[in-house]
This record gives structure tokens, sequence and C-alpha cells, in this order.
């Protein structure tokens, strides 16, 4: 099957770009290619939900200028579209001396980026928004909100879909090649071969190894990092009104522990941050020789190890221990009590790591012999995504000659 444009990957990512790209292009056939049977099935349909306001982002950087344009951009097809979410707004508590001079950095990080509203308040405030909350100073962020990610990435494929008969979204075929055909591109599947004159990879935890297929010389490599939440038991959600956050430390690539409502009114306490034996692995048992190999003998991996030792240490020690979990919980909630939490889900984080150990924090995107690869998206990606998708679709204009 032959279609002028291929884009593989159905995270909310890809449905952005596909939506971009074919209203942009009407008359351009497009296929969306996932392995998965359901769109969303990893990072966009496993991450907490979370509309993120621009607060912890570099000004200047492709996170903080996408986040802030995204945002505003998915709130309103939310509204458009009626996709569950809701503009609930959210608190970061500092709940010691050591965290003011960090909090102070994200407060004025996010006037620089326009984060609408954002100000700083005091203990009596935060115990306004939020009154089983302990802390001595904070920020109030009312532009943040929840989503139901999932639902905004099948509507975007929808409404893309809906454009050009000639157009598909294919579910259940893993990418198994990619070969360079006429000036054009074979795209080699478990369940058949499409030609494409174009390629869009936006494969997120498969990110390096598509490029590989696609002979992208690329020295830095994925590592997953798997986050495992808590859940509020019922008779405990009063406890979390919105969204409560912790000052992140700025020495660890994540940003901690924090409660999130939920659209459909659960409430999740997490996610920790412990490497991962499997990209795609859910489940603290899970393994795959593959993956952990490709992991481990990766020198950029060993480099994030020793950069974060205790972290690490911590985070595992956390991830086998309901008690020490509700112990890291408690210094946000001190009312906080066993039975109150039970375990919930997990995610697996995408990070893209140099050979140094970096995590290549912002966003990467690259053109590569007729195809564009996002080699990059961590967090916030999904609340950036249709300003990823502008992007990508301006840098096909511009590198596929779409006009």
């Amino acid at each position: 099957m032959k279609f002028d444009i291929a884009i593989i990957g159905g995270g909310i990512v890809g449905a952005a770009t596909f939506y971009k790209l074919q209203k942009r292009f009407p008359e351009k056939s497009l296929v969306l290619i996932e392995k998965e049977a359901k769109l969303a099935s990893h990072q966009t349909g496993n991450n907490s939900g979370v509309i993120h306001s621009g607060l912890y982002y570099t000004p200047g950087s492709k996170k903080a200028r996408n986040c802030v344009k995204g945002r505003h951009e998915l709130v309103k097809f939310a509204k458009d579209y009626k996709v569950n979410h809701d503009i609930c707004g959210k608190v970061v508590v500092a709940t010691n001396e050591k965290e003011i001079g960090f909090l102070e950095k994200i407060y004025k990080n996010g006037i620089e980026n326009k984060t609408e509203g954002v100000e700083k308040i005091n203990l009596d405030q935060i115990k306004q928004i939020e009154p089983e909350v302990n802390g001595i100073s904070g920020i109030w962020v009312p532009c943040t909100g929840i989503i139901d990610y999932v639902q905004a990435t099948k509507k975007m494929l929808e409404i893309g879909s809906s454009l050009n008969e000639k157009s598909e979204v294919l579910l259940g075929y893993n990418v198994e090649a990619i070969h360079e055909v006429d000036g054009g591109k074979q795209i080699v599947t478990s369940r058949g071969v499409f030609n494409s004159k174009y390629l869009i990879v936006c494969g997120g935890l498969q990110a390096d190894r598509l490029a590989k297929f696609d002979g992208v010389n690329l020295k830095e490599k994925v590592v997953g990092f798997r986050g495992d939440y808590y859940e509020l038991e019922d008779h405990a959600k009063y406890k979390v009104k919105n969204l409560i956050y912790p000052v992140p430390d700025p020495d660890f690539p994540f940003l901690g522990v924090h409660f999130t409502r939920m659209v459909n009114g659960d409430v999740e306490c997490g996610p920790n941050a412990v490497f991962s034996f499997k990209r795609e692995g859910y489940n603290k048992t899970d393994f795959s020789l593959k993956d952990s190999i490709d992991a481990l003998s990766y020198s950029g991996t060993w480099n994030l190890f020793l950069k974060n030792i205790k972290f690490g240490i911590d985070e595992y020690r956390r991830a086998f221990s309901k008690k020490l979990f509700l112990k890291t919980l408690q210094k946000l909630i001190p009312s906080l009590e066993m039975s109150d939490i039970r375990p919930g889900r997990a995610g697996v984080r995408a990070l893209l790591l140099g050979q140094d150990g970096d995590t290549r924090d912002d966003f990467r995107i690259e053109y590569a012999s007729n195809s564009i690869h996002v080699l990059n998206a961590p967090s916030p990606a999904a609340t950036a995504a249709l300003a990823i998708g502008d992007d990508i679709r301006e840098m096909a204009v511009e590198k596929f000659d779409l006009g």
C-alpha cells in the first residue's frame, strides 16, 4: 500500500502530528502505524494525566515554549471536542527552608514562561486550597489541569482520518524494518509492507531503535524508568482536593512524588522513578533480556546511576516498601496512614541518555533522509503534543518540500 506520509507511533505525539498534517494537507494520504492493539498504550496512557503549566522548564527552551503554547491549544481542543478535562489548579509546596531557594527559581520560571495566574502563597493560603497539606511556603498555579490523554489521542486521530478517505490508522502492526526504496520509504511490519514518500517516527520508548532501523546514526540510547503509583482509598480521597506537588530536587531528573486527582475522581500518589529492566514493563518483576543488556551495556546508564546513586537507592527501597512510600507522602500530608493508600498502576518514562549520563532534557526532533524522528519527548510532551505537532508539520513543509 502506498501513502504520501507514514507516521509510526500511536501515542499522543504521533496522533497530534497526524492531526496537524492532515488538517494542513487534506489531499495527502496519511497512515499511522501502531504496534499495539490500542492507541496510547504506553507513555500517553500511563502518565499522571496532568496538563502542565510550564513552571519547571528553562525559559526559552523547546519544553517551555511548547508546553505553554500546547497547553492553550490542548485546553481549547478539549473544550471544542468534549474531551474530559478540568482546569483545577495545583499547589507546589516547600516543606523546609532548604527548598525555598528552588521554589523561588521555579516561580521566576513561571513568570518568564508566561504561566498565567502563578502566585506565591503562605501556609494559611495553602491550607485554604489543600487543608491537609503541611508546608512553610508555596506557589499557586491556577492554569494547571487534568485530562484524559487517551481520549484526546483517539479524538485527534478520529478527526484527522475523517479528512481523507485514503488515510488510515492501523493498530497491531509492529514495525520490523525500514528501507529506502525509489526515493521513498518502505516500512516492513508484522502484518504487511507499506510504502510512503515520507516518514515521521514518534516511537517513544522505541525511538532509538526505530531511528537505527532508518539508518540514523544515533549515539544516545533510550533507557526506561518505571514510575509506581499508589491510590487513595475512597475514605481518604477528601485529603486531596486537586493537585499537590513537592518542590523538585534540582539534582534529580524527576519531579518527585505528588498527588493528582484524576478525571475519573480517583486520586493517585506518585510516581517514584526506578530503572526498568523492560522498556514496556509495568510490573515490578517484568524483565526483558534484550532491554536489560541494551541498557546495562551502555556507559550512559552507569554514568546516570553514579550521578544519582543515593537517589537511586532510595527510590528502589521505596518501590518495594509501602511504609517508605507512605513516609514520603507524609512530608506533604502528615495525616495519611497505611490504611489510606493501596498499590496502583505504573508507567515507564523514556529517557534519551547521553554517554555521560545526561538525560537530554529538552525535546529533540531531527530530520534525516526523507524522515523526521522525534528522538526525545519526555514530560511535558503530552501537554505540548499539539505544539510539537506544529513543529513537526513545519519541519515537514520545509524538508519534505510539501509546499
